[in-house]
């Protein structure tokens, strides 16, 4: 159903890096998608996970970030449409219940904007992404945010009838705002 997407989610990631160990802090950080079905914007979330993170923004290239998305934890606004999220057709959370992201590299673009790349696996299958992610800091906390599309059928999500895009768009935007304690100064 409808979100399916959701998946999104997945990946999310982050921030990026190396040299010391950054804590997530799980109450200020968010991962979002907004999918659509039949051309209407279906908006959802995950409410857990857990991102570790190295980093040094003076050398970026030696960080590095992982991710886990509990598949289970999506909300939706609608108690049916999470447990259908749920089944092998969608997400499968209860035999897979995890999506995980892994950096490979850590590239900075400048204006403290990084690109992260590194597979992301949901449903056992893993695809090779790149995320743009943008890096704020104020009173302690890095917020590392960004977006990425997600082709939901690479995952086979939404899989069987739900394979067809005219009910459920193959096109998932994954939002996020991770917010950590312990990065050094930009």
């Amino acid at each position: 159903m409808r979100n399916l997407l959701a998946l999104f989610l997945i990946g999310l990631a982050s921030a990026a890096g190396p040299a010391s160990a950054a804590d997530l802090a799980p109450a200020l950080s968010e991962l979002s998608f907004t999918s659509r079905q039949m051309g209407v914007p279906v908006e959802g979330r995950f409410k857990r996970f857990d991102a570790k993170l190295n980093f040094d923004p003076k050398k970026p290239e030696a960080g590095q970030v992982s991710f886990n998305i509990e598949l289970g934890s999506v909300s939706l606004g609608a108690p049916e449409l999470e447990s259908e999220l749920a089944k092998a057709s969608w997400f499968d959370s209860k035999k897979l219940p995890l999506a995980h992201f892994q950096s490979s590299s850590i590239k900075a673009r400048g204006s403290n904007q990084f690109d992260v790349a590194g597979k992301l696996t949901i449903k056992g299958l893993s695809r090779d992404i790149v995320v743009p992610v943008q890096l704020a800091q104020a009173g302690g906390i890095t917020a590392a945010s960004g977006g990425f599309v997600l082709k939901r059928l690479e995952f086979k999500i939404g899989d069987g009838e739900w394979a067809d895009t005219s009910l459920v768009a193959n096109e998932v935007q994954v939002k996020f705002k991770l917010a950590f304690n312990g990065v050094p100064a930009l």
